[in-house]
């Protein structure tokens, strides 16, 4: 009979504790509300529209339908800090995991050997060396009746959510990175191709002046700017190397490679500007890892808080003890050696502690106020990139077509002034003019091509690169069942 009511008791309580999961301090998260914007007004025709397709596809880079650059931006995966920062995600998931082993009840496996011998002049239960022989489980339980626990849960997860956007987050600026770094090489080696034409342009010009010199028909002050006018421009040429060959570095760093290990050959192809979207998901505050995660760190400040009022209510604790102790080791695990105890049940009540867990509430508030005002930042920016890169595409599309119409004339004025120059009608300083002014409108032209594509990554990035909420599985551990050897006490290999 009291072997039932005992087993009775302990199941009871643990029914108790089992049977309240819904009891839980402080408010569950809700979104605030956000005045957003349903235009953009630096670019005609762009707006949000209804829906959750993504407007751009998870490979962005592919629409730019460049090969190489395909294979490098394959190849981030492997940068340092990627990895970095998904061992840090996975010290996130172990800690949500040690807050939750609170949950259960603590088991504990107990031997003991005492040998001892009472003082002399003392009433001597056992004379002489007295052996004890103990051998117990000890099992304590805290009934987390108020959610302090469960609110502690609910933050850790929400941090591991965050910490996985932030992989997201990482990934699309390393990847934007490359692409920036990418174009900005191949800006580079077309310049350079148009200053190894303009090099061997001028080489024609320096033999023409020295052969109108040594007919006595240009000056020696001529022949002297035409030379000066080449060596410039070849030294034009050696600081391009320069820009390349630190580009070539960052690239090669990038995707987790030494400098050593990278070369990249000379192209002067440049990449097409790919056609971008029109408009923009209403989901967009879903489709920017730095979004969610700002979100879900506000969602584990807001958890926080319900367990900073949790800690103003009774902590209950439950204790069971079930062993045997003899004085004789052949005897001990017999039904004559059992002995056990339920109990104490404990409840402490925090009465006075100075003040600290009304500090340690107001500091959980002010935590969520903080992070409340940088989600809302987080979005803020977020507009304000989308909107910068529109301005900066129309205006680089205007200043595009500006300079290929100066880029044309230009030519036909070299040709013109070279002829005239030929012809004697006009002087040497003319054509000097009209060459380096063409020279200065190709190598402008070129360079407001490469800023046209790094304004169009710097658009993928802020519409998020294709990324959505749904690609955080990818960093989820795979639900395979309960792997028991977790709760083993010893490690896990």
């Amino acid at each position: 009979m009291r072997q039932q009511h005992r087993i009775t008791g302990l199941a009871a309580a643990l029914a108790l504790g089992f049977s309240l999961p819904g009891c839980m301090t402080g408010q569950d998260y809700t979104r605030p509300e956000l005045a957003l914007p349903n235009h953009f007004k630096e670019q005609p025709g762009w707006k949000v529209v209804k829906g959750d397709e993504p407007p751009l596809r998870l490979n962005w880079w592919e629409s730019f339908n460049d090969v190489l650059l395909n294979r490098l931006e394959a190849q981030v995966a492997t940068n340092p800090s990627l990895a970095q920062a998904e061992a840090q995600f996975r010290q996130s998931l172990a800690a949500v995991d040690t807050t939750r082993a609170a949950l259960f009840p603590r088991i504990n496996a107990q031997a003991s050997y005492t040998r001892s011998v009472q003082p002399k002049g003392q009433n001597e239960v056992v004379p002489g060396v007295r052996e004890v022989f103990t051998t117990a489980l000890t099992a304590a339980w805290e009934l987390d009746l108020w959610g302090r626990i469960r609110r502690q849960i609910e933050a850790g997860e929400a941090t591991a959510f965050a910490s996985a956007a932030t992989i997201s987050a990482l990934s699309l600026s390393l990847q934007s990175q490359l692409a920036q770094s990418y174009f900005q090489l191949r800006t580079l080696d077309a310049q350079k191709k148009v200053l190894a034409e303009s090099v061997e342009a001028f080489r024609k010009t320096v033999e023409l002046t020295r052969n109108r010199y040594e007919a006595g028909v240009a000056s020696k002050a001529d022949v002297v700017q035409a030379e000066t006018q080449l060596t410039a421009t070849q030294a034009q040429a050696i600081e391009l190397d320069v820009q390349r060959t630190q580009l070539e570095h960052a690239i090669a760093v990038l995707i987790g490679k030494a400098p050593a290990e990278l070369d990249i050959e000379a192209s002067s192809e440049l990449t097409q500007l790919p056609s971008l979207p029109d408009a923009v998901p209403s989901t967009l505050l879903e489709r920017r890892p730095d979004v969610v995660a700002a979100e879900q760190l506000m969602v584990a400040a807001n958890a926080q808080i319900g367990a900073a009022r949790a800690a103003f209510f009774p902590n209950i604790t439950l204790n069971f003890t079930n062993g045997f102790q003899n004085t004789r080791i052949e005897r001990l695990l017999t039904s004559a050696s059992h002995y056990w105890a339920l109990g104490p049940a404990a409840a402490a009540l925090p009465l006075f502690e100075g003040g600290a867990k009304n500090a340690q509430l107001k500091q959980s508030i002010a935590a969520h106020q903080a992070t409340a005002a940088a989600y809302r930042q987080t979005v803020l920016s977020g507009f304000q990139e989308v909107e910068d890169s529109l301005s900066v595409l129309r205006v680089l599309e205007e200043e595009a077509r500006a300079l290929a119409e100066s880029v044309r004339t230009g030519q036909e004025a070299v040709k013109l002034t070279v002829n005239q120059y030929k012809a004697g009608t006009t002087s040497f300083q003319a054509v000097l003019t009209a060459q380096t002014q063409s020279l200065v409108n190709e190598r402008a032209a070129i360079g407001v091509h490469g800023r046209r594509l790094d304004a169009a990554v710097a658009l993928v990035k802020a519409l998020g690169g294709g990324w959505s909420t749904t690609s955080l599985r990818d960093h989820q551990p795979a639900d395979e069942g309960v792997d028991w050897r977790h709760y083993l006490p010893y490690p896990e290999s």
